[in-house]
């Protein structure tokens, strides 16, 4: 198909009523130049509805291409958080350059960047409704349809007062619904929930999905009301906290901030290899500890049959622990005051793994065997092994969390590299302890 066909296409489909959405995958799909002239076409409106529904990298290069007075006017018509979001990304010099260009937004956009990205204040939007509490529905009403079309959310009107301190919430069915005359501040609900600027973006969508919000507002230590936050940004949030959590558990956290499409092997490969060396590191700790029980293993080379089915048990249940606490933590269902209780309850479940398992292969080894000793011996490992394992995934990111880093990034290559180590220490102990008797 014709570049200009493609293009024309794709503006049709807009204009149609196509999803900014669908319509950013399709602008993926073309070539820098291509993307360029795309833009050039569309309305600054048009290009700002696609322009936020692209990944953070495709926006970023997106906006290289444009001329920056191209830019600047695209960025004037997108939501002033997402603006933010995006400015925010970009080289500082690029960043005050392209400020300078949007002149009115830029006040508003400043005052979301001094907010750490991952913040209340980094995700909330100023494009909201407020109202003064001592108006009468009818005036409130009247002042809706004017702002209407600028605000982010209309479904929520929040009443402030002379301070613009946060007092109360009507929503527009109630505001319809109340007779004229009638001030906000009597058809006004005053428990608002709430966050304050510096909340952690995590935090604040635990509140919205707890208390099942459209949208939260935004406060300082003084109730002002600063901005809101809408469902939408706090599905991002999730997605992103997810992601997050995926990556740092697997050893891949660094990959995070890089196009995993469009960036180098070398680059790639450099970003893994940080954790890849930890879990070497391991490993070496783990074939020393072979190499001084060598002898037990020269008296009694059926021992080495055992070693990856009591390292692959230990390496699962350790996974398994660490993997159900740092969710845990995450969803906040298990809160800081119960950590212990769930410590202990999780060990009485390593426990109980530990002796089925143990047994099961007790049993195996010494019929395949015939020394029911062997068996034993091997038993005693796997269960030891096992309830260790269920210790060490609740215990090493437990000490994580409690010294201020991340818990997901205990969960693959530390505890593996542990649960390795002291699964073979406890494997060899014991059978060295019975070597005379099974030899």
């Amino acid at each position: 198909m014709p570049i200009q066909e493609t293009l024309q296409k794709i503006i049709k489909q807009l204009q149609e009523g196509a999803h900014p959405s669908d319509l950013a995958e399709h602008v993926d799909d073309l070539s820098e130049e291509q993307k360029k002239e795309l833009f050039n076409l569309l309305s600054d409106e048009e290009a700002a509805l696609i322009i936020q529904e692209m990944d953070v990298f495709d926006q970023v290069s997106l906006l290289r291409i444009l001329t920056k007075h191209r830019a600047s006017t695209i960025l004037r018509e997108m939501a002033t958080d997402d603006a933010a979001d995006l400015i925010g990304d970009l080289p500082e010099e690029e960043a005050k350059e392209l400020l300078a260009l949007i002149e009115e937004e830029a006040g508003e956009i400043r005052g979301l960047l001094k907010y750490p990205e991952d913040t209340a204040g980094g995700i909330m939007t100023t494009d909201f409704i407020s109202l003064p509490d001592d108006i009468p529905v009818e005036e409130a009403i009247m002042r809706l349809r004017e702002v209407a079309p600028e605000a982010e959310i209309i479904y929520y009107v929040y009443v402030v007062d002379s301070q613009t301190r946060l007092r109360g919430v009507v929503s527009l069915r109630d505001l319809i619904a109340a007779e004229d005359g009638t001030l906000l501040r009597e058809v006004m609900f005053e428990n608002v929930i709430s966050v304050l600027a510096h909340m952690d973006q995590e935090e604040v969508a635990r509140v919205v999905s707890r208390y099942d919000l459209l949208a939260v507002p935004v406060v300082d230590e003084q109730e002002h009301l600063l901005g809101i936050i809408t469902v939408d940004d706090i599905l991002d949030v999730m997605e992103e906290e997810a992601t997050e959590d995926i990556y740092r558990m697997a050893g891949t956290g660094e990959v995070q901030s890089v196009d995993i499409l469009d960036a180098s092997s070398f680059r790639m490969a450099r970003k893994r290899m940080p954790w890849l060396f930890v879990s070497l590191m391991g490993g070496l700790i783990s074939g020393s500890v072979i190499g001084v029980f060598e002898a037990t293993l020269e008296a009694i080379v059926f021992l080495a049959v055992f070693i990856p089915v009591i390292m692959d048990m230990g390496g699962n249940v350790g996974t398994q622990s660490s993997t159900l606490f740092v969710r845990g933590l995450a969803t906040g269902e298990i809160e800081e005051s119960h950590v212990w209780r769930y410590f202990f309850r999780e060990t009485k479940v390593g426990v109980t793994m530990g002796v089925t398992n143990g047994i099961i292969i007790a049993i195996a080894a010494s019929i395949w065997r015939g020394v029911p000793l062997l068996g034993m011996v091997v038993g005693i490992a796997m269960f030891a092994t096992i309830t260790l394992a269920a210790v060490i995934g609740i215990l090493v990111p437990m000490i994580f969390n409690r010294i201020g880093v991340d818990p997901a990034i205990t969960a693959g290559p530390f505890v593996t590299s542990i649960k390795d180590v002291t699964g073979l220490l406890i494997y060899f102990w014991i059978a060295t302890t019975f070597l005379e008797y099974l030899i």
